[in-house]
């Protein structure tokens, strides 16, 4: 059974109010993943290192001048489709969340699961995904 929407709420506005688009279906993700260029996809979560490390640090991150072509999330334990439909997008990793998801042309090419990011500040998290874009991602026109 899915999380209560209203709690979550909050949680998923962290991610929508800095540009993140919100995957609820499988449809959703597929059409997603065929867009050209880089993705970073999210995998929300209700726990602790996403409130206190994850979401925090992502923000940051997002403010580099360098950053993913796309902004996507899903929100695990409250969009099951999508979540298990993005699941198979990041191939070879098992499931977790939080989860980050570095990808390109809908191909998995950088991974930070859950236990990257627990007892992780968030300028660490923001600092390994800022070195990750500024190695795969074109920079942004000004």
């Amino acid at each position: 059974m899915p999380y209560d929407p209203m709690i979550v709420r909050p949680m998923k506005a962290e991610l929508t109010a800095i540009g993140f688009e919100e995957l609820l279906t499988a449809d959703e993700v597929d059409a997603a993943m065929k867009r050209p260029g880089t993705a970073l996809v999210v995998v929300n979560s209700v726990c602790g290192c996403a409130a206190g490390g994850a979401r925090p640090g992502i923000a940051l991150a997002v403010k580099h001048e360098v950053k993913p072509d796309h902004l996507f999330t899903v929100f695990a334990g409250q969009d099951l489709e999508a979540v298990q439909r993005m699941r198979e997008y990041i191939t070879g990793q098992p499931p977790s969340s939080p989860a980050i998801a570095l990808m390109n042309d809908g191909q998995l090419i950088g991974f930070m699961p859950r236990h990257a990011i627990e007892g992780k500040m968030p300028e660490s998290i923001a600092q390994a995904l800022t070195k990750a874009f500024d190695q795969v991602c074109a920079p942004q026109a000004a």
